[in-house]
């Protein structure tokens, strides 16, 4: 892996929020979202981002392909800085960086058939392509995902949580990009449903070479699809390593609560993390209290 290229270099980015303050008066005050996280990511790797709901996982994540806009750092793509690129650069940028969202459904246009979602892109970056070479692209595209080229015309309306999802794993590679952003793209789904889509990812990767900035809130999600895993707490990286070495020895105490949290098969077992849970809460209450 160090033999790889880097293609994303995040250096010290911040990302802060005015909200209203409250009160009789009024006002705002700063929310700091994201606070100066920096890392790496290299050609064809998978960096998995975890943590709680609110830790700023999704900002930071649209902060560096600037669908948000940073309050300062740097995020180098290929040695550029994606914070200083023109508008007419940054149009060039999308179609080597894509994004799979949360909710299949919701990011999907309710009015456009499934075949028409996935062509957008390439309408978009490469108009040049006629008709014919696009939807062949479209087939070919729709059958590696996993749907069959008889839905072409179909509205997200009649395929599962699952199918849309797939569409909208189509739609990210259509433009054959360097880089996705995959935002909780599991989190939606059913279990079942959820392995078959980082199954899905996963060997997507293998054949393409793609990398992946993978989040999720469960770090045993991550640990299967992710080389590398890093940690958000309060919008600061408090672990970042070898996803092994995150999981079996985690040196940051809320890296262990998310560990602990996971739900395990074993009620032995079980029991005896819900008894280290009881623990960890008294103790970082005591800790608190202390303080």
């Amino acid at each position: 892996m160090s033999e790889r290229e880097t293609i994303l270099d995040v250096r010290n980015v911040s990302v802060d929020f005015s909200i209203p303050a409250g009160g009789l008066f009024g006002g705002t005050k700063l929310l700091h979202a994201v606070k100066n996280v920096s890392f790496d990511l290299k050609q064809g790797e998978t960096l998995g981002i975890v943590g709680e709901s609110g830790c700023g996982k999704s900002t930071l994540s649209r902060a560096v392909i600037r669908l948000l806009q940073a309050t300062s750092g740097e995020s180098r793509w290929m040695g550029k800085d994606i914070f200083k690129m023109s508008p007419k650069e940054l149009v060039g940028l999308r179609k080597d960086i894509q994004m799979i969202f949360q909710d299949p459904l919701a990011s999907l246009n309710p009015r456009m058939t499934a075949g028409a979602i996935i062509a957008e892109p390439l309408l978009i970056h490469y108009p040049e392509v006629n008709k014919t070479e696009r939807n062949a692209r479209v087939i070919e595209m729709m059958e590696k995902v996993g749907l069959s080229a008889g839905m072409i015309n179909k509205y997200p309306h009649e395929f599962s949580g699952g199918q849309c999802q797939r569409i909208g794993i189509a739609r990210a590679l259509i433009t054959r990009p360097k880089l996705i952003v995959c935002d909780e793209a599991v989190s939606a789904l059913d279990v079942s449903v959820q392995a078959q889509v980082i199954n899905l990812l996963m060997d997507l990767q293998k054949d393409l070479g793609i990398s992946l900035l993978f989040i999720a809130h469960d770090i045993a999600v991550v640990r299967h699809i992710a080389q590398r895993i890093m940690v958000l707490y309060f919008g600061e990286v408090v672990e970042i390593g070898e996803a092994e070495q995150v999981v079996s020895q985690p040196r940051h105490d809320y890296t262990k609560k998310l560990i602990a949290s996971v739900p395990v098969p074993d009620p032995k077992m079980e029991m005896e993390r819900r008894e280290l849970r009881r623990r960890m809460r008294r103790e970082a209450a005591a800790a608190a209290a202390a303080a």
